[in-house]
């Protein structure tokens, strides 16, 4: 159950939007090739192990006839001893004389030893102190080893003799005697312990006597342990024959670990020193490199001078390699396991994985005698997470972004702290160049890593958060912009959100805005340039399809915003000019020059802070939205057109004052055809009931589009209006096939 958990957990991190389905066939290409190199790998070893166990199992067979015939062979020598007793005459007091007098000899040895005890640890005390006034180089550390194992095995043999004897009421006594040494031992084993941390500042300087001196004691207290390793197996499998030899009962009795001490001391020069690398790393990563100088220094110096002053069978170059590489192994482990570690960070421990490699095959030391590997073969799982830790972070900088310019743009208490004019005096909103410097930044991040994957995924990654932002901005203008829909809704606000819209439509454009003669350059422009070195070619075509989409999403965006600025001028200046169109009010009333007049005013306060491309299309839209709204107005409570009253003139008069207001814009042109609509409006108010059906025909024909409602409504209007006019034209329009063009302005009136 764990492992389906963790499968969901990982398929989701893969596959977290619906472009990453395309890349189903290749992950499942990764993940086969994987899969054969694991099975391979599997089988290898499988076949390795089976080897070594087979052969272990013959060693054993091999040790255990072995140990059969030294038993046998002991056994017959137990026997002959046995008959031999019976062989020689008076062999009991013989025997019994020859015990005597080794007793006696083993009784004045120990008296001997035990009356110098402290004359001789005295005099170790003060070779100790001479040591210790002289640590760098401890000249009688051998004559102190020496004496302190001569004393050793005296306290062992006494405590021994005391412990098998009848009466032991005196072992607190001798205990008590031989205190005193363990103090001794301790100092002794503190200046092993410093010459040990020691080792690689003793060699760099020379010191090779004491690193000499260093390793026969460890060397010798090896041997020791071995023997007392032995004899306490020997004890354990043949305890009554191996109690009957006096060899095998003499000398060390319990285990030193003097060799296990010199390992681990060098362990823990090596772990201070990574101790004291860690905050650099964390600090500047781009430096780990440089701070890791002393490890291969270190390796340098034990094979170039170590390896002559130490035992060959220590191999002590390759015991520094096992023990630095595992604590590299393990160091590197702890940061890629840190949830916490930053992306700069886990690149550096990806860059170092081959450069480590590299310095160490220049130390003669190949990648495949180093185990375990130094990142656990996670290199394509650090690049994948690496990746995420930048996708990420791009989400949270977008989303923090977009979460200041919503608070900014919902409250709207101020422009001056969310808006600023641009070189060109275009009002632009603050945001936007933070959030393409910090896309920027992270594009150059990606390309540290020198894999056209990780660029290619994070560029993915910043096309799906800049959709997402066009798309968060469509829906929160249109939220905003739909509290000031309503006409009896509280107009405060309503510059702020209108200044606002100028500002994003302009951001829109920036993005998108190449001039090669002036030298500009858009942001997406940028946003390409930076990321194509570092992808494949065959990217490309992906790439360019979808900064396509994200630049037609702009001008989408930007447009938006210029019509839904159009809507707010409607819904909010004329909300009680436009009902009285096609009323009775509508002939006395100069509306139309009161609506182009209040055009001037908006054009001329943001033809200078809105770009000169987006004032083009607020001209169109203005004129589109105007004209709609006209159309539209037929539906209006009272609107009727009678035929004794001079509408047409009126309609005239309308579209002139509209013709002379917008002549002056290079648009003009493409507003005055769309105007021509009008003319159609007329005709069919105009028209006499036998004609109407035909007119519309007409109509139909020149505006696809039309919505047969407001034919409906338009016919309503005529004061000469009835049932029969209208079933005429909804007949028409069932007879009339027209093929379907380009929108005209008819398909937007309702």
């Amino acid at each position: 159950m764990a492992d389906a958990e963790t499968i969901s957990i990982k398929l989701t991190e893969l596959l977290r939007h619906p472009e990453d389905l395309d890349k189903i066939p290749a992950l499942k290409s990764e993940f086969i090739r994987k899969k054969a190199a694991v099975d391979g790998q599997l089988k290898l070893g499988l076949k390795e192990q089976l080897e070594i166990t087979q052969a272990g199992m013959n060693s054993i067979s091999d040790s255990q006839r072995t140990v059969n015939l030294i038993k046998e062979e002991m056994m017959k020598i137990d026997r002959l001893c046995a008959e031999a007793q019976n062989m020689i005459r008076d062999f009991p007091n013989i025997n019994l004389v020859s015990q005597t007098h080794r007793n006696f000899a083993q009784v004045e040895t120990m008296k001997f030893d035990l009356e110098s005890f402290e004359e001789r640890l005295s005099n170790l005390e003060q070779l100790l102190r001479q040591d210790y006034a002289d640590m760098e180089n401890q000249p009688n550390l051998l004559g102190i080893h020496l004496g302190l194992t001569q004393l050793r095995d005296i306290r062992d043999d006494a405590m021994d003799q005391i412990r098998r004897a009848s009466d032991s009421s005196l072992e607190g006594t001798l205990q008590d005697y031989f205190t005193r040494l363990d103090d001794v031992i301790d100092w002794f084993d503190d200046h092993v312990g410093q010459a040990c941390m020691n080792l690689i500042p003793l060699v760099t300087t020379n010191n090779h006597g004491l690193v000499v001196r260093l390793a026969l004691v460890v060397a010798e207290e090896e041997r020791n342990d071995k023997k007392v390793k032995a004899l306490q197996d020997a004890q354990r499998e043949y305890k009554q024959l191996a109690s009957r030899f006096k060899s095998i009962n003499s000398g060390p009795k319990q285990l030193r670990g003097y060799k296990e001490k010199f390992l681990r001391s060098i362990e823990l020069y090596a772990q201070s020193q990574l101790e004291a690398t860690e905050q650099q790393f964390l600090e500047d990563p781009e430096k780990l490199e440089k701070s890791m100088k002393w490890f291969f220094n270190d390796l340098f110096v034990v094979k170039t001078h170590m390896v002559g002053l130490m035992p060959k069978k220590w191999r002590i170059f390759n015991t520094y390699v096992q023990i630095y590489h595992n604590l590299m192994h393990n160091w590197l482990i702890k940061f890629i396991d840190d949830p916490e570690l930053g992306s700069v960070n886990m690149l550096a421990i990806i860059h170092w994985n081959e450069k480590y490699h590299n310095k160490m095959e220049r130390l003669g030391v190949s990648r495949d005698s180093l185990e375990p590997q130094l990142i656990d073969n996670r290199e394509a799982e650090l690049v994948r997470e690496w990746r995420q830790l930048i996708v990420k972070s791009i989400d949270e900088w977008m989303d923090r972004f977009f979460t200041t310019d919503r608070k900014a743009f919902v409250e709207r208490k101020s422009d001056t702290d969310s808006h600023d004019n641009d070189e060109n005096g275009y009002l632009r909103t603050k945001t936007l160049p933070l959030v393409w410097r910090m896309l920027h930044e992270n594009i150059l991040a990606s390309k540290k890593s020198d894999r056209m994957d990780v660029t290619e995924g994070v560029v993915d990654a910043i096309v799906r958060a800049l959709k997402k932002r066009q798309m968060s901005w469509q829906r929160l203008i249109d939220d905003q912009s739909a509290i000031y829909s309503n006409p009896q809704s509280d107009q405060d606000g309503l510059s702020l959100l209108q200044d606002w819209l100028v500002a994003i439509a302009n951001d829109q454009i920036a993005c998108i805005d190449d001039n090669e003669v002036a030298g500009q350059i858009g942001y997406l422009t940028r946003f390409k340039r930076d990321f194509e070195p570092a992808v494949s070619p065959k990217f490309m075509p992906h790439a360019t399809t979808e900064l396509d989409a994200l630049r037609d999403g702009y001008v989408d965006l930007s447009t938006h915003c210029i019509t839904t600025f159009v809507s707010l001028i409607f819904a909010s200046d004329f909300r009680s000019t436009l009902p009285d169109f096609f009323t009775p009010r509508w002939y006395a009333e100069q509306s139309m020059k009161r609506i182009t007049t209040t055009f001037e005013d908006y054009i001329g306060d943001y033809s200078l802070v809105l770009h000169h491309s987006m004032l083009d299309i607020f001209v169109e839209e203005l004129a589109d939205e105007l004209l709609v709204r006209y159309l539209s107005s037929v539906r209006n409570k009272g609107a009727k057109f009678k035929r004794t009253e001079p509408f047409t003139d009126k309609f005239k008069d309308d579209v002139l004052t509209t013709f002379a207001f917008f002549e002056k814009f290079s648009e003009f042109s493409l507003i005055k055809q769309k105007w021509r609509v009008v003319d159609g409006l007329v005709r069919l108010l105009e028209a006499d009931k036998p004609t109407v059906a035909s007119v519309y025909e007409t109509f139909k024909r020149e505006y696809w589009d039309v919505h047969l409602s407001w034919i409906e409504a338009v016919l309503k209007s005529r004061d000469d209006f009835d049932r029969g006019m209208l079933n005429s034209v909804k007949a028409k329009a069932a007879e009339v096939q027209v093929a379907r063009g380009p929108e005209t302005i008819m398909g937007k009136v309702k």
